[in-house]
């Protein structure tokens, strides 16, 4: 088996230079990037206190500030937002206490933080679940809707998908089939339950860290490996500190924008409607920018001397077959059993019939 997506020219230096704007811009220390945002403005009469842990100046926040600026606009600022990017609020799971306890209202959270308010998201994240985008542009697009039930249930309105994009193993020895990666120093998200199931399939034992913690843990040799989308990869800088990239997807990233419903209750109908619209639009300019940044990425990653490390199909189908396996230690813990099965089915029937009716219209 052999995964598919936006292919990067090899061999590509973008130089120094560019790696460092690159990772200005994406670390909100452009002064362009911050001054645009620093002006007051009245205060809405519904004011969304929003955290998320992209700084200022990254792709990211440049759109929720445009979203902000439109849905201002458009219902005359009865509705606004005020954000805390740069993880100023804390990780993924301080901002949820946050959000629970009245002092937020939402945020922007990858699989890990939405997972800890609807555990069942995580079944579209499982390893090597998907080949290509258009798999996965497939699968969002027929449970769109469910998702969207689903955090309604739990409180929170589904703004819009953030993509993060495919992950990929980073480290400072090579790895390339399994025995290299159970020999390695692996970071895991603390408390991330479907990277706890995915190391225990491959027999790893990773070292549990929180996000902010893990540059400091790769200088001090405590972690040795990482998993991350290029993109972030570069935004946190680790790239810095690694040595290698395997060039496998071993799942891809989800994000989106929660907020809670408790505080748009005052939010009339109308203006309920033109959030939600505006949301939608942004978030698809976001997730096209985000998949042609992180070909990029991996071009400055590569430039600045991390190898990529071509990965064998016989390889390739042993961490398939081997990362499938840990779906089954997922149902009842994170997802049900119909769940898996719909999302499974929903994949099979893309591979069986629309995939080949895209290549012969």
């Amino acid at each position: 088996m052999t995964f598919s997506r936006h292919r990067h020219p090899r061999g590509t230096s973008l130089g120094w230079v560019v790696v460092v704007c690159l990772t200005l811009a994406l670390a909100g220390l452009l002064v362009d990037g911050q001054s645009a945002y620093a002006k007051k403005r009245p205060k809405p009469k519904t004011l969304i206190k929003f955290a998320t842990l992209a700084p200022e100046g990254s792709t990211w926040m440049k759109i929720m500030h445009a979203l902000d600026d439109e849905v201002r606009e458009k219902t005359e600022n009865r509705v606004g937002f005020k954000f805390y990017p740069g993880g100023v609020q804390g990780d993924e799971k301080d901002v949820l206490r946050k959000i629970r306890n009245g002092q937020l209202h939402g945020g922007g959270f990858t699989g890990f933080g939405l997972g800890a308010v609807a555990s069942e998201f995580r079944v579209i994240e499982l390893p090597f679940m998907f080949r290509d985008l258009d798999e996965v542009d497939f699968v969002r697009a027929r449970l769109d809707s469910f998702f969207y039930d689903v955090f309604k249930e739990k409180g929170y309105e589904f703004l819009g998908w953030g993509d993060v994009g495919f992950v990929y193993l980073f480290s400072n020895s090579p790895i390339t089939n399994p025995d290299e990666l159970r020999r390695a120093k692996m970071w895991t998200w603390s408390g991330d339950r479907l990277a706890e199931i995915f190391f225990k399939a491959f027999d790893v034992s990773p070292i549990p860290l929180a996000l902010p913690d893990v540059l400091t843990s790769l200088q001090m040799g405590v972690v040795d490996a990482v998993y991350s989308p290029p993109l972030a990869c570069v935004a946190l800088q680790w790239f810095t500190r690694v040595k290698y990239m395997s060039d496998v997807p071993i799942t891809y990233g989800f994000g989106a924008v929660l907020v809670s419903e408790k505080a748009l209750r005052k939010v009339d109908p109308a203006d309920m409607e033109i959030l939600r619209s505006v949301s939608r639009k942004h978030s698809q300019i976001l997730i096209d920018k985000t998949r042609v940044q992180n070909v990029e990425a991996i071009r400055a990653i590569e430039g600045e001397g991390v190898k990529l490390l071509a990965i064998d199909s016989r390889v390739q189908d042993e961490f398939f077959t081997t990362g499938r396996s840990a779906w089954e230690d997922g149902v009842g813990r994170l997802y049900p059993q119909d769940l898996l099965e719909r999302v499974s089915s929903i994949v099979a029937d893309y591979r069986e019939n629309h995939k080949e009716a895209k290549k012969n219209p």
